[in-house]
């Protein structure tokens, strides 16, 4: 039998005096081991039970407890780990890396999250009519977090879920259940169970460790440690048998010393009396002799009486000593009911605290939930807005695709056009044709070709008489425009309407001279200079193709019956006049300067494409005549000299950069519909204050920033009045500008706009009329003294903004994917 270790009282524990006056001296004789007090399921009390976040691995332990511990109170117990990464809109980061308010929003989510997952534990309990309360900490690892609870509110039954390995050790460290049937103190009883059985059971001890620190599993999952007898045996030996090694070696009965020490004094005795009887017998005064028998039968009665006498000692030993085990069984008894009775009220307490913290959070939760709700209700007014919007979105859609619509048919016009103009082109190859071979023959209206090389565009020069015939005699009613250089005259000549420039003799230079010119400028071929056809040397004039919308002039002051160019038209011929310009300023062997740029010599085609005319008509005059200001000031008409570089005015010469200031001057001119005059100061102060769009044309539409913005840039560029601060032409500039017409910026969604601002909002907020608005302009309103809503003019129920995340991403997200 093995011999356990005394069990010791609590300290401050004093029996009853009654008790200790019954015991008296002998309690302190021998120490017998105190038998170990088991709980049984039936007497009540509490029980710990370990879950985690599987709720169905909790549910099994939670059922499997209720079934055996009926009438007890189930503490849950669960140990929070909270999540290492938190997930942001850039993927998972640290918890440390990310943003606070991020970290403190999903820390707020996984709370809500265990609060669910313990209510749905609580209902398990309560459909199984057990009390139940619930105990949670918060720790990096779990199995730690489970022996801290254990430690700090000295459980003394847990149980908890754990997979068996039969036959094999269970090494500490490698499972939770490993680690609590190591590190978990010794006070506390642990059951472990795998669906729904018990698989083994570490119970209490009170001062014996576990060896080794493992824990070893017979084949039929009944475990037992070292150093422990199992439950059977423990059932298998009554609890008031004692092993004589308890016993001193003095008490043994067997021990021949104790034979010797117990007999000695009563054989002693004995034989005193004998002798004083012999002597006595054989006293003088008698004389009488005792025989050898006698005396042999005496000593036998006496060893008799005092063998009796030690069988008598002997039991009144053993009655005292179990005297004295009962006496310590019972302070052992009382000690045990106290320290129930002081952990019950420990645990009252505890449970009435729990009551109470739980009361609080679900007070909290219920404000928490009305926060929510209120916060869904305005979202819910957000979602109404931004369904409006998308109708209104879907609205313009369609009138998007009625403009598509209108587009492609505008397409197919233009492709019938140019079949149109490639017939009229084979016409007039046709006419020139027919042109030859009549010069050929007659001799008299065709003297051949200009200058004309090989491969290079024919010049044709026609007669005074067949441009009389053309014009009616050069009538006042033919005549569509004229300049400071002469008059534009239309015309009809073979089936085919031309334009014929008649120029002033006297301000020419000498015919030779002039006719060298007209060779030059007939090899200039380019789909946005308007095609040089002829040449009348003796009219000193110069037949060119005829375009019937007119100039760009007459457009932009609605002199035609042209509706308004939009925007995208506007680009376009912005673009076109760049290409041209580039081609002249290109030439070979020296560059082309146009040296009148103007609205008023750019012509539009149509379809609206525009032809650049008058170009290099300063090669046709003598250079002295070009330098007299009083050339300049009989040529010039009103408002011509807008266009005119102020370098070159003061110079006397021309250049490239003369032709850039007026191109400037013309984007500014398209982009605002307005007079050259001051223009240029005019927009930069515009933008200076950030009213651009105030100067812009409203006629041409709404439009795109990016288009508004390069433009506006380039045209004030173009009109530094420092010709080296003005840009240069150049082929990437040129295919830059052709893209910003057929290249819209992506529309944005009317609801990221400000209603005030009508810009894209970067702190939107919502007002109490339920609309949002840009934080800094709707603060600007109400500082003003007012107090309506900018959308309803009504009054507002209060002056509080609150923020719309939800919108401020989505502008967030689409900035970026723009």
């Amino acid at each position: 039998m093995e011999l356990l270790s005394p069990a010791h009282p609590p300290a401050g524990f004093s029996p009853p005096a009654s008790f200790r006056e019954a015991v008296g001296q002998r309690s302190g004789a021998v120490s017998f081991p105190l038998p170990e007090i088991v709980e049984e399921s039936g007497s009540g009390g509490v029980v710990h039970v370990a879950v985690g976040k599987s709720v169905g691995k909790a549910a099994a332990l939670l059922n499997w407890t209720c079934r055996q511990f009926g009438n007890w109170e189930i503490c849950i117990l669960h140990v929070h780990q909270p999540s290492s990464m938190i997930p942001t809109l850039l993927g998972k980061l640290p918890a440390s890396q990310a943003n606070s308010e991020v970290v403190t929003a999903y820390r707020r989510e996984e709370q809500e999250q265990m609060r669910k997952l313990l209510f749905n534990y609580m209902r398990i309990c309560s459909q199984s009519k057990v009390k139940a309360s619930v105990l949670v900490t918060e720790a990096s690892q779990v199995q730690k977090g489970i022996i801290d609870l254990v430690n700090k509110h000295g459980i003394r039954k847990l149980v908890m879920g754990a997979v068996p390995e039969n036959c094999m050790k269970m090494k500490t460290g490698s499972s939770k259940a490993n680690y609590a049937a190591k590190n978990a103190p010794l006070f506390c009883e642990i059951q472990f169970v795998n669906k729904g059985k018990l698989v083994w059971r570490r119970e209490a001890f009170e001062g014996t460790s576990f060896g080794d620190g493992e824990v070893i599993f017979d084949p039929e999952c009944r475990p037992h440690s070292s150093g422990r007898r199992t439950e059977d045996q423990a059932e298998a030996v009554p609890t008031e048998v004692v092993s004589t090694t308890a016993l001193p070696s003095s008490m043994n009965r067997f021990s021949p010393p104790y034979f010797r020490s117990f007999s000695s004094p009563t054989s002693t005795g004995s034989s005193s009396g004998y002798n004083s009887s012999i002597e006595q017998g054989v006293s003088p005064d008698s004389g009488a002799k005792v025989d050898e028998e006698s005396l042999h039968a005496q000593l036998t009665e006496m060893q008799r009486e005092a063998e009796a006498s030690r069988d008598e000692a002997f039991q009144e030993f053993s009655k005292r000593k179990k005297l004295e085990a009962e006496a310590v069984e019972a302070i052992s008894k009382v000690n045990t009911l106290e320290s129930a009775h002081a952990r019950e009220i420990k645990l009252r307490m505890e449970a009435e605290d729990a009551l109470e913290i739980t009361i609080q959070e679900r007070e909290k939760l219920f404000d928490e939930r009305e926060e929510v709700t209120k916060e869904l209700q305005k979202t819910m007014r957000n979602i109404a807005l931004l369904d409006s919007r998308a109708q209104e979105a879907n609205r313009r859609r369609e009138e998007a695709s009625g403009e598509l619509k209108t587009l492609q048919f505008s397409i197919s016009a233009l492709r019938l056009e140019k079949q149109k103009i490639r017939r009229q082109k084979m016409e007039a190859t046709h006419w020139l044709d027919r042109w030859k071979s009549r010069g050929q023959a007659g001799g008299a209206t065709y003297n051949g070709l200009i200058g004309c090389t090989e491969g290079s565009p024919e010049v044709v020069e026609f007669s005074l008489a067949d441009l009389q015939t053309a014009t009616c005699n050069f009538s006042e009613s033919f005549k569509i425009g004229q300049s400071g250089h002469g008059c534009v005259y239309k015309g009809e000549m073979l089936d085919r309407t031309i334009a014929i420039k008649k120029l002033h003799p006297h301000k020419l230079q000498r015919q030779s001279d002039f006719e060298q010119e007209v060779q030059v400028l007939g090899k200039l071929q380019h789909h946005h200079l308007v095609t040089l056809i002829g040449v009348c040397p003796e009219a000193w004039s110069l037949v060119y193709e005829y375009l019937p919308n007119g100039s760009l002039q007459d457009c932009l002051f609605k002199r035609n019956n042209i509706c308004s160019l939009n925007w995208k038209t506007r680009a376009k011929i912005i673009a076109e006049i760049s290409s041209a310009l580039l081609f002249l300023h290109s030439c070979e062997p020296e560059n082309i300067v146009h040296g009148n740029l103007k609205p008023e010599n750019v012509l539009l085609g149509s379809d609206l494409s525009c032809k650049l005319c008058d170009f290099a008509i300063c090669r046709l005059m003598p250079e002295e005549t070009l330098r007299c200001p009083s050339f300049r000031r009989d040529t010039e008409l009103k408002g011509a000299l807008s266009y005119t570089d102020p370098e070159s005015q003061r110079t006397g010469s021309l250049s490239t950069k003369s032709d850039i200031y007026s191109f400037g001057l013309i984007i500014l001119q398209l982009l605002t519909g307005r007079d050259p005059v001051g223009l240029a100061a005019e927009v930069r102060k515009a933008i200076s204050i950030g009213k651009l769009a105030t100067v812009l044309d409203s006629s041409a539409g709404e439009w795109p920033n990016f288009v508004s913005k390069k433009l506006v840039y380039l045209g004030l560029q173009c009109c530094e009045l420092n010709s080296r601060d003005r840009p240069d032409l150049t082929p990437s500039l040129v295919r830059e500008l052709e893209q910003l017409h057929t290249s819209e910026e992506r529309p944005v969604p009317s609801f990221f706009l400000c209603p005030i601002l009508q810009e894209i909002m970067h702190d939107p907020q919502v007002a109490a009329d339920g609309f949002t608005y840009e934080r800094d302009a709707l603060l600007g309103w109400l500082e003003n003294g007012r107090e309506t809503s900018p959308m309803t003019n009504l009054k507002l129920d209060h002056l509080h903004l609150t923020p719309n995340h939800a919108l401020r991403h989505a502008i967030q997200d689409w900035l970026c994917n723009s």
